[in-house]
């Protein structure tokens, strides 16, 4: 693996379920959340779902993977922006 690209673990709330990606270290938070999403299948819109990053919501994501601190096999959340109610 090169030294700019980040492998990262990440679970989508909605299917909690984890996929691994190897992302540049340029790539946005945005890009890496809709990658994301769209490979555990969850069709709602993006902008209703936030990135978490060592518990901490990661607001600029426009921001670069590493300008956001994300290290090598991270762990990141994605869930959505809104609390659901409990049943």
């Amino acid at each position: 693996m090169s030294e700019d690209a980040r492998l990262v673990r990440v679970t989508v709330q909605d299917t909690w379920d984890t996929v691994e990606l190897k992302m540049p270290a340029s790539a946005s938070v945005a890009e890496l959340k809709l990658r994301a999403l769209v490979m555990m299948h969850v069709a709602k819109d993006p902008g209703g779902y936030e990135v978490k990053y060592r518990g901490a919501s990661l607001r600029d994501e426009t921001a670069s993977l590493d300008a956001a601190g994300v290290v090598d096999n991270a762990a990141l959340i994605v869930l959505p922006i809104r609390r659901r109610p409990v049943r």
